[in-house]
């Protein structure tokens, strides 16, 4: 099936030309386009974008949102699958669409997206994407909200994949100006209308970040308003959940014999209970 990749760029200087490279690189898949959209920066992304003769629209800080410029860029996609990524990831190998797309195309689901890993073992993300993003495949569909929660509608679109026509169906993000969880918003709809989605444990990108505590009340705080003026999904325990990574994170360190991060762990959670709270009031 053809593909159109979509991928969002900000001062994204030290990224682009390796991810462009990489996705050449892509083996038993066929990428029609490679969709860059750059939103003004201070550095160097957009004489990157012209040296590699890449296909790229240009737009104003203020008109960027996360959901509505991938919207736009999907619902122009000529491919049948759109798959979209964030500038920072790193593919390190040539199968990494194949496997993100491969249950697609069997037609075993409607969606689908990568695993990822940390950058970096001595950073909490390092423990966060052990649980978010295990070493076993799964597909889930309606039938698993009672035993997954939340976690029915965890999809990220740092690495995903959808079919088009799905995406078209149900109208990709609505028109809304999502701050953050767009990938979540979508995943809802696709569970609610009776459609699969794939966690692909065999593709593979290394993406993390490593946030200071005010970045992290900052993200949470997004969060939170998310889930305030989307409340239908606050009833799948999202209190619950955070107290699940709360306990494995700490479960990991003590394997680890990593005591001196139990400080930053605190700190993390508290800005994360904190920006959660503030973002729903």
């Amino acid at each position: 099936m053809d593909i159109s990749i979509i991928c969002p760029v900000y001062n994204g200087e030290s990224y682009i030309e390796n991810l462009y490279k990489n996705i050449k690189k892509q083996e038993k898949v066929n990428v029609l386009e490679v969709k860059f959209i750059l939103t003004e920066s201070k550095d160097s992304s957009e004489d990157i974008l012209k040296k590699l003769n890449v296909e790229y629209i240009k737009i104003k800080s203020k008109d960027f949102s996360h959901s509505l410029v991938r919207e736009k860029a999907a619902f122009e996609a000529k491919g049948e699958i759109l798959v979209f990524i964030t500038q920072d990831i790193k593919i390190e190998n040539q199968n990494w669409l194949y496997e993100l797309v491969k249950s697609i195309e069997n037609k075993k689901c409607s969606a689908a997206f990568s695993r990822q890993i940390a950058y970096d073992n001595h950073t909490i993300e390092k423990y966060t994407r052990e649980i978010n993003y295990p070493a076993e495949s799964r597909i889930v569909s309606k039938d698993d909200i009672k035993e997954l929660g939340l976690m029915t509608f965890f999809f990220s679109d740092a690495s995903s994949a959808i079919l088009k026509d799905i995406f078209l169906e149900l109208n990709g993000y609505d028109g809304k100006n999502l701050p953050t969880n767009e990938d979540m918003y979508f995943a809802y709809k696709l569970i609610m209308n009776g459609c699969k989605i794939s966690y692909e444990a065999e593709s593979i990108v290394v993406h993390s970040h490593e946030l200071s505590f005010k970045d992290t009340f900052k993200r949470y705080r997004d969060i939170g308003k998310f889930f305030k003026e989307n409340s239908y999904i606050n009833k799948y325990s999202v209190n619950e959940r955070g107290l699940d990574v709360f306990m494995y994170i700490i479960k990991r360190i003590k394997e680890e014999n990593r005591l001196y991060f139990l400080p930053k762990v605190f700190m993390n959670f508290i800005a994360r209970f904190i920006g959660m709270k503030i973002g729903k009031l």
